[in-house]
């Protein structure tokens, strides 16, 4: 089934690329892409098996976003975390997840998990206010997961997720940037709606592999660990855009006559084949630590096992290393590209744009990721709860 899927988005790849221009002139996703995804079977593959989903090996679906973005950054980068939440969704109380597919299986849901707001403890449930920014894929989407404090006497107690229906939110149109403009993250405006007790999940619930949703999705993809999945969902596109930069570099520069020195073919400048092959070494190098990762991890979970913390860690540590491979690797093609590919209908400077604006999501500092690897190392305290 998987393989099928796999091979029916492999068959969209060319129309993917044709719309990329379009997509970005949208600002969101074209309906027909999301159409054409969704009879393809890609929102399945991290869907439980009980709601006719795959449940699929998390790099299965992992190297479909990769290849998905490499046809079109926003596309792949929609596709991957709208793809996501339904193994998030998989991990809330059966009621929750009655609320959403047992009304329509191929409902969708968006997401911010920054604290932009916060649901105070009423009788029941919570009630919920904030706006929270950066919702990818929102215009797609019949739920969201919003993230937040839960307040109790104005204090807070717990963190998590609040799931919230449609109708119970509204979108501002806000999303006016350089780079993933396609990607129409939007903001969602929540004003004191209430949120029952079912539709909230702790990360410190999710982290302590106790979340309720494992009682009936026991598959081991459903206890990986949510600071690996989070972060690689943000990493994965922006490798994949890598690859489509560096296949727009080289074909563009097989048939470049680079006229400010006498007409010399570009392919025959040695300094150029040089600078692809260092992109190329870095790109998939990007890739094999990524994915790589990410299977040790799910071979141990089905195998029985459990996931130390020793390789969360080193998960965390080559996710941000991938990121920052993948964009310095475009750098290096983009500088070497000419004046030519700055054109507005070149793939190549959308490819660098989109890269840097992925670059700037909070799951791609390196910094935070590097000093909680380095005390671990030292066997400190690690600070960071995203791992």
């Amino acid at each position: 089934m998987t393989r099928e899927i796999t091979e029916r988005v492999e068959a969209l790849l060319p129309t993917l690329r044709e719309r990329a221009q379009w997509t970005e002139t949208l600002r969101r996703i074209p309906d027909e892409s999301i159409e054409d995804l969704r009879e393809a079977g890609f929102f399945t593959l991290m869907q439980p098996r009980q709601w006719g989903g795959c449940a699929a090996d998390p790099v299965l679906f992992y190297d479909t976003v990769r290849t998905l973005a490499s046809a079109c950054g926003s596309t792949g980068w929609v596709a991957g975390i709208l793809g996501i939440h339904n193994w998030h969704l998989a991990l809330f109380d059966q009621r929750a997840q009655e609320d959403v597919w047992g009304h329509d299986i191929d409902a969708r849901i968006a997401s911010s998990y920054a604290p932009m707001g916060a649901g105070a403890v009423v009788d029941g449930g919570y009630l919920v206010s904030g706006s929270w920014a950066w919702s990818s894929g929102v215009d797609h989407a019949d739920w969201v997961f919003v993230g937040g404090p839960v307040l109790a006497n104005g204090k807070p107690v717990d963190f998590g997720s609040f799931l919230i229906p449609r109708s119970d939110y509204s979108v501002d149109d806000v999303w006016n940037v350089v780079g993933l403009r396609g990607t129409g993250s939007n903001t969602v405006v929540v004003e004191n709606v209430f949120v029952p007790r079912h539709r909230f999940l702790s990360f410190g619930v999710m982290n302590s592999l106790t979340s309720p949703g494992l009682q009936r999705n026991s598959e081991p993809v459903y206890k990986m660990p949510w600071g690996t999945i989070h972060p690689t969902t943000i990493a994965t596109p922006i490798v994949g855009i890598a690859y489509g930069a560096y296949a727009a570099h080289v074909e563009h520069q097989g048939r470049r006559i680079r006229a400010a020195y006498a007409g010399e073919r570009a392919k025959d400048d040695p300094f150029g084949k040089i600078r692809i092959a260092e992109s190329a070494s870095d790109i998939d190098a990007a890739w094999r630590q990524l994915s790589g990762n990410v299977a040790d991890e799910y071979a141990r979970l089905r195998d029985g096992g459990e996931v130390p913390f020793a390789l969360r860690a080193r998960a965390r540590r080559d996710q941000v290393r991938a990121t920052a491979r993948a964009v310095a690797a475009i750098d290096r093609l983009f500088e070497a590209a000419g004046a030519g590919a700055l054109a507005d209908d070149t793939p190549l400077q959308r490819c660098w744009r989109d890269a840097h604006a992925g670059r700037v999501h909070a799951a791609n500092d390196p910094e935070r990721a590097y000093v909680m690897y380095g005390n671990h190392a030292f066997g400190l305290p690690v600070g960071d709860t995203m791992v």
